[in-house]
C-alpha cells in the first residue's frame, strides 16, 4: 500500500476486521485510504478541524448510503404496488417533518 499523499487519508482501525456482517453505521471502524480532490479536503478540514475529519467523512457516506437504501426500497416498493399518490407523499412529508422537528434532531444549517 502506498503512503498516503497530499489529497489521501487513512482511517485508523479500531478492532479487528470480522466476518459478520454489519449495517450501516455499525462495527468497529476500520481502516481504508481515500482520495478527494484538495478543494474538498479543505473545505471540510476549515469545517470541522483535522482531528474531525474522518467522523465528518463517516457521517457523510453513512448519509448517503442511507439515501441510496431508501431510494431502492421506494422504487422497489412501487414496482411491486404501484406508483405513491400525491396524497400520500405530502403525509410521508409530514411525519418526516415532525420527527425532524423535535429538539436535537435536526442540525441548523450554517
Amino acid at each position: 500500500m502506498l503512503p498516503p499523499g497530499p489529497n489521501s487519508y487513512f482511517f485508523d482501525n479500531v478492532g479487528p476486521v470480522s466476518e459478520i456482517p454489519y449495517s450501516v453505521g455499525e462495527g468497529p471502524a476500520t481502516r481504508v485510504s481515500l482520495s478527494l480532490p484538495e478543494g474538498t479536503a479543505e473545505a471540510i478540514r476549515r469545517r470541522v478541524g483535522k482531528r474531525e475529519f474522518s467522523a465528518f467523512i463517516t457521517e457523510a457516506v453513512e448519509r448517503e448510503l442511507r439515501g441510496q437504501i431508501l431510494d431502492e426500497y421506494l422504487a422497489d416498493y412501487e414496482r411491486r404496488k404501484g406508483p405513491i399518490s400525491e396524497q400520500e407523499q405530502e403525509r410521508a412529508r409530514r411525519v418526516f417533518d415532525e420527527v425532524f422537528a423535535e429538539e436535537g434532531q435536526w442540525p441548523a444549517a450554517s
